[in-house]
């Protein structure tokens, strides 16, 4: 069987809009969450993560914006997918940090079919590692109500102060949340482990510094994650261990989807 065949439990449907068309699994029932995966695709981690969200009573959209749905993590597969998207996709901005990705457009979209579809108060979003940051972009869509920010390392930032500090958003956009936040009685979480590189100190101080005590921060030590064959980064998939810290982390975002999302 193929690499699919990790996704046996859940249906596939392409969904299109504004030019661009990705492939979407659905699982689950309820309010809806949209799970968008890490570097380098929807690996089986990510879709462990997902069905749990599912079994807590709620519905699942996973989409697949890059890399082979299913397949798992290695360190050759991250760094060709990696190559791929820095050199190639011009719907992710690597580099800037003034303003949401392309891609977003297409999430809020996303979003607004998953809300019409499951109802409820509205959709969770996670982004992970180079989605990690989309979550907040899509609060500026009235559908999204629980934006989670796991690892955002969008924009790279290789030692640069300013894109250290910088958070994928617009003034616009960052306006637009903050208003939404304090209108709507709303909170974003975020969680990063505290000595990854890819998630500079400067960029949760930006969160902390624009959203306030709406932000919530869920930051780890190394000794709280699972070994793997990278440094600490992945808080809910590969550096995730089955107790302690990071499994408490992985509990809070779906308690905090089923709080907002009235699962």
């Amino acid at each position: 069987m193929g690499h699919e065949a990790a996704l046996s439990a859940y249906t596939k449907f392409d969904f299109e809009h504004g030019g661009r068309r990705y492939p979407v699994y659905r699982r689950g029932s309820g309010p809806a969450v949209i799970v968008m995966h890490e570097m380098p695709g929807l690996s089986p981690l990510v879709i462990r993560f997902a069905d749990r969200v599912a079994a807590a009573g709620m519905t699942v959209f996973c989409p697949s914006l890059f890399g082979t749905p299913g397949k798992p993590v290695s360190r050759a597969y991250v760094a060709a997918t990696a190559l791929g998207v820095l050199c190639i996709r011009r719907e992710f901005y690597v580099w800037r940090g003034d303003r949401s990705s392309p891609v977003v457009d297409w999430l809020k979209a996303l979003s607004r079919h998953a809300y019409a579809e499951c109802g409820g108060k509205g959709v969770g979003a996670v982004g992970m590692c180079f989605t990690g940051g989309f979550a907040l972009a899509m609060m500026t869509d009235p559908s999204v109500v629980a934006p989670v920010l796991s690892q955002p390392s969008l924009p790279l930032a290789r030692g640069n102060a300013k894109r250290s500090a910088q958070i994928g958003a617009s003034p616009q956009e960052i306006a637009c949340v903050k208003g939404r936040l304090a209108a709507e009685d709303l909170s974003i979480v975020g969680l990063r482990f505290k000595s990854d590189e890819l998630v500079p100190d400067a960029r949760f101080e930006t969160y902390r510094r624009e959203f306030g005590d709406r932000f919530e921060a869920i930051e780890l030590e190394d000794e709280d994650a699972q070994p793997a064959f990278i440094p600490p980064h992945a808080v809910l998939t590969l550096h995730l261990k089955e107790d302690g810290p990071t499994k408490a982390a992985e509990q809070r975002v779906i308690r905090f989807f089923r709080e907002r999302t009235g699962a």
